[in-house]
């Protein structure tokens, strides 16, 4: 099984949201529907702009609490540096 930490934003340059989870196309149809009310509902975090694929979930976790306490500026360069234009890269994950 593998496992993913991921970053959703809101719009190019918006509301940024990190996770982690071991079915990445299940959990951001979830945010993209709204199925869980909370952060990203709320603030409509559902564009996924970059992920990260782990065999290991401590690895995933691990991760996910490390770039959670990046500067914003850190994460945006992370995003940009693979996905420039911020691309929802959902329906590529899908296939």
């Amino acid at each position: 099984m593998s496992y993913h930490v991921y970053v959703l934003a809101s719009r190019k340059h918006g509301t940024l949201y990190i996770g982690v989870t071991g079915n990445l196309v299940r959990r951001v149809h979830e945010h993209k529907t709204h199925a869980v009310k909370g952060f990203t509902a709320r603030y409509s975090v559902d564009k996924l702009v970059w992920f990260e694929t782990y065999d290991d979930p401590a690895h995933a976790v691990a991760r996910e609490k490390e770039l959670k306490k990046w500067r914003r500026d850190w994460k945006i360069r992370l995003i940009e540096d693979s996905n420039p234009a911020w691309v929802d890269l959902y329906d590529g994950v899908c296939r």
